[in-house]
């Protein structure tokens, strides 16, 4: 009998009622899932979705789908498959399903899930399909409120043999809603954890650094920039607390150890930068009050110029005078400060200067907040030609003179944002 014979007939016994047995026939499966292996086709085998096609999910798939809520050795044996296998566009409509992406988005929201990472990079890979973007943007998932919980509720549909429900169960009703801003929370406040090597002693199971290549795939579309764009509560039962923009959230993680999180959030940021009328926003203070167009909705600046330059700049020391146009994070940096050791995150936050450059008002803004001076000394010292290059451009925009044809630049974009001055009780909105 040839090897995919052999293996076809373990197929059946993905769904024997004896746990150890489910458990053998899929690690012998698990070696077919990464890309190359020679009998992957297995998993493939009459898949069909999108298009006008109904989507239909072969036993094989359906299968590892429900053996991801197994016992421990078997959950993290079907998540790993699956992270191998979405590789493929044929089994995406399969896996963003409403129940399954339900479940995999509860299950890393849950602090207890200990194979939250592995289902973040599941998310990941399936996020880089539009239609999955699509899918988050809108997905709801019920919650109960739950004080013993460090997110204060409990995530419903999270429930499996490796998260097992709270005693006692939180009493209420489930209420239904949006995911993401409930995912930004949790990847927030999984962060602290990292450091703690002891999992018993974690608030989170996991560290959710793969949340941020989410955040990146969704911001590649214009309704994912607008998500992070778009001021809202950051309490999913309702109560009356101040608005904030969710891309504020992320800010901290560009100086983050972990280079996964990192390079997620300086791709989520220089996405959201290509929404032109957001530039106001994103480069406002947070004592001041902005609107980004369409959203008439309020709230406090971004402030992401700290958080992009930051990565960028080294140990040098500039004059008192240029120190003076530095963001406060910027001045007076110690002697052992390390620029970022990733030359495609540099990268990206130097295209993220460059989008800052499309109207007059984002050059202006830059020239009198110290962005020549760190880049002048990051070109000294950069080895990477394409960054190097980029860099050049950026010089040249910011040192070039401004004449009559380039004195309205997005003149009209800039202005349609409001800004309301906080500085006092009169205080209103009024256009820049």
């Amino acid at each position: 009998m040839s090897d995919a014979a052999q293996l076809k007939e373990l197929t059946p016994f993905l769904r024997d009622k004896n746990p150890q047995v489910r458990q053998i026939a899929l690690a012998n499966l698990l070696g077919q899932t990464p890309k190359g292996s020679p009998h992957r086709d297995l998993f493939y085998a009459g898949l069909r979705g999108g298009g006008l096609q109904q989507t239909q999910e072969n036993d094989v798939i359906r299968d590892i789908k429900i053996l991801c809520r197994d016992q421990l050795a078997t959950a993290h044996d079907a998540f790993r498959a699956l992270v191998n296998l979405s590789d493929n566009s044929l089994l995406v409509p399969s896996l963003s399903e409403p129940q399954f992406l339900k479940f995999v988005v509860s299950y890393v929201l849950n602090p207890q899930a200990i194979l939250a990472d592995l289902a973040s990079m599941l998310l990941s890979n399936l996020s880089a399909a539009s239609s999955v973007c699509t899918a988050l943007l809108s997905l709801k998932v019920p919650i109960l409120p739950d004080d013993r919980s460090p997110m204060k509720w409990f995530p419903v549909d999270s429930r499996c043999g490796t998260c097992p429900a709270p005693v006692p169960y939180p009493s209420g009703e489930p209420k239904e809603v949006l995911a993401l801003p409930l995912l930004i929370d949790a990847f927030v406040k999984a962060a602290p954890g990292v450091e703690n090597q002891d999992l018993a002693k974690r608030t989170h199971k996991g560290e959710l650094h793969f949340l941020s290549s989410v955040f990146a795939n969704l911001s590649t579309v214009p309704a994912g920039r607008m998500f992070f764009l778009t001021p809202r509560s950051s309490d999913p039962f309702g109560d009356d607390v101040d608005m904030e923009y969710p891309l504020s959230k992320l800010l901290a993680f560009t100086e983050h150890k972990d280079t996964i999180r990192r390079g997620g959030v300086a791709s989520t940021i220089k996405n959201c930068v290509f929404h032109t009328p957001a530039h106001r926003a994103l480069l406002a203070t947070e004592d001041e009050k902005v609107t980004v167009p369409p959203s008439t909705v309020a709230a406090s600046g971004i402030d992401i110029l700290p958080y992009v330059l930051l990565p960028l700049a080294g140990p040098e020391e500039f004059d008192l005078e240029d120190q003076e146009l530095l963001p406060a994070a910027l001045q007076f940096l110690p002697p052992t400060k390390k620029r970022e050791p990733d030359p495609v995150i540099r990268l990206t936050h130097v295209e993220t200067l460059l989008l800052l450059c499309t109207t007059r008002w984002g050059r202006d803004y830059l020239r009198t907040h110290g962005v020549y001076e760190v880049i002048r000394a990051l070109h000294e010292n950069e080895e990477v030609e394409k960054i190097s290059e980029h860099v050049e451009r950026l010089v040249n925009l910011l040192k070039r003179d401004e004449g009559p044809d380039t004195a309205k630049d997005g003149e009209d974009i800039i202005n349609a944002a409001k800004v309301e001055e906080s500085d006092d009780e009169d205080s209103k909105i009024e256009e820049i």
